[in-house]
């Protein structure tokens, strides 16, 4: 049984997607606002998401650039804002699938059978990543290296954590963009490259020998932990 976690402010709405994804076969828990939402997608790794964008406290679009920094779960994004320019924002900022409010019961079903049709079982970061040497906690957003905090950008951040999420595997630069940054329209490949060059540099500032980060020619980058 696919296990759904919504997270919907609205307790009516939540309410009747409870009623509605369990009568269609799936265990489904609900979450109020943003940082409870979060604080489930790490507990219960669930196997799809449904997020409601206006959210108390966190936004939804905080939330779906949190989840995205640990996981590739699948997620519908749920909003009362049907404009294309939302829709063109969800869907690049990491979402799956976009619904606007009021949506048909039968609808929402058949989105979420389908997203978790195409999609395999989502990998996930560990909670907090710590080689010996390297410390990487995407709760906190924190990356540590020797003892030493290691400053980041968020967009670094999120490269780094997509690396370490795939470590051991090479993933190529359209890959990288696609996962890494909001709006990958327009941008070139080049950019995943000299994102790299600059996270490798801070993350061996102190250290020459200490490389995380492997160039595969022809091929693209690989996360190997610390020498």
């Amino acid at each position: 049984m696919s296990r759904v976690l919504v997270i919907e402010d609205d307790a009516d709405v939540g309410l009747a997607l409870g009623v509605l994804l369990r009568r269609s076969g799936y265990e489904v828990d609900h979450v109020e606002d943003g940082r409870a939402g979060l604080r489930a997608v790490h507990s219960l790794r669930p196997d799809l998401l449904v997020l409601d964008i206006g959210l108390r406290d966190m936004d939804g679009w905080q939330v779906l650039e949190r989840v995205r920094d640990i996981s590739d779960l699948p997620i519908l994004i749920l909003s009362g804002h049907g404009q294309e320019a939302d829709k063109v924002r969800g869907l690049r900022a990491g979402a799956d699938d976009y619904l606007t409010k009021p949506f048909g019961s039968n609808e929402l079903v058949a989105r979420l059978e389908a997203l978790l049709r195409r999609t395999v079982p989502p990998t996930w970061a560990i909670e907090v990543y710590d080689d010996g040497r390297l410390r990487i906690d995407p709760q906190q957003r924190s990356v540590r290296l020797d003892g030493l905090d290691v400053r980041l950008t968020p967009t670094e951040f999120r490269l780094l954590a997509v690396l370490v999420r795939h470590r051991g595997s090479i993933l190529n630069p359209t890959q990288l963009l696609a996962q890494v940054w909001d709006d990958p329209s327009g941008l070139g490949l080049e950019r995943v490259k000299f994102a790299v060059l600059r996270l490798r540099r801070k993350l061996e500032s102190h250290d020459s020998t200490c490389v995380q980060i492997e160039s595969v020619r022809g091929f693209g980058y690989r996360f190997r932990g610390a020498a």
